[in-house]
């Protein structure tokens, strides 16, 4: 069972559920492994993103759950001078959904 969402920026997340974006970038290491929910957060993530995808700020979710991606590994990147969060397997929900906690800027329970 699913535990903990990550909230991360569109269209970040949209490119996660479309298996262009295999990693997400963070200061902090992580030990978690496994499934954990994808939230899309309020705020917006590089513009330049939404054009490469063909899109718009406001044309993706957010505030909500849109689905989940396994955490297969956490690795410093130096050219990145942060780290590396391994993401496979993403499965977009049929239907967001908005989660009863308050998010978190990483992790949280949504449920």
């Amino acid at each position: 069972m699913i535990e903990v969402a990550i909230s991360i920026r569109q269209p970040y997340v949209e490119q996660i559920f479309r298996s262009i974006k295999k990693e997400e970038y963070r200061s902090r290491p992580t030990k978690i492994r496994g499934r954990v929910y994808v939230y899309a957060s309020l705020r917006p993530g590089d513009l330049h993103g939404f054009s490469r995808l063909g899109a718009e700020p406001g044309d993706f979710p957010t505030g909500l759950i849109v689905g989940s991606a396994e955490i297969t590994d956490c690795r410093y990147s130096a050219p990145k001078h942060c780290y590396a969060y391994h993401l496979a397997n993403p499965k977009r929900l049929r239907k967001p959904i908005p989660p009863k906690s308050h998010p978190q800027p990483v992790w949280f329970r949504p449920f």
